[in-house]
Order: structure tokens, then sequence, then C-alpha cells
């Protein structure tokens, strides 16, 4: 199937899991950044431990038993590429005991049904 040139897609990237320790939230944010500069409709959704991605001061120094580098900041320079529409799952935060105010960017709270909703007016969904 081709892509007509021109047609805006609406992509919606669903993060799910917890920035270290696996490549899917390091993977996703360069997709993302990618979709973005094509100038596609792109929004992001945090999930389950997606959420900590989000979260402020992480610390992932070799001090921390981690020893990678902390690539969450880079989350801030989303709105640069016109990535504003950024929404957090209300259940998985509050299970996680976050607030909006222990998180990097400024985000949309939506309850299940919003995020059910979401999808649906998606074109594209990627999940990582």
């Amino acid at each position: 199937m081709m892509e007509e040139e021109g047609v805006i897609k609406k992509f919606l990237y669903l993060n799910r899991k917890a920035p270290y320790g696996t490549v899917y939230a390091l993977e996703s944010l360069e997709v993302i950044l990618v979709g973005a500069a094509f100038e596609q409709d792109v929004s992001l959704a945090f999930i389950d431990d997606g959420i900590y991605q989000l979260k402020k001061n992480q610390q992932t120094s070799v001090s921390s038993g981690i020893g990678v580098k902390d690539f969450s900041k880079t989350y801030r320079a989303l709105e640069g590429y016109d990535v504003e529409k950024v929404y957090v799952d209300k259940k998985s935060m509050e299970e996680r005991g976050l607030t909006e105010d222990d998180l990097l960017v400024d985000i949309e709270v939506l309850d299940e049904a919003q995020m059910a909703e979401l999808m649906e007016q998606q074109d594209v969904v990627l999940s990582f």
C-alpha cells in the first residue's frame, strides 16, 4: 500500500517498559524523534513501568549500580520537535506513587477510558 504524499498520519507511541534494563525506552525515543522530524502527528503515552521514563532525578551512574547514561532529559527536547501531546495513564502513575510533579515534562493524565479513546483515534500505534 502506497502512502499518499503529504498525508499526515497520527502516530501514538506507547511506552510500557522501565527506562533501563532493556533497549525499548531508548529505541522508542529515537523512533519518536524520527517520526516527528518527518512531520507526522506524534503523541506519546506512558503506561505501566513506562512512566518511570519521565521521572525526575534518575540515578543511573556507576555508583547506583546501573552504570548507563541518563537519557530521560532528552524528553525535554520533544517540544522542539513539535511533540506536545504527552499522556500518562492515571492508574499506572498512582500505583507507582508518582504525581505530575515527579515528572520531567508536562503531561496530560488520562483515565483508562480516555486512554482507550486516544488509541482508537490513531492511524498507527507502536508499543515499546
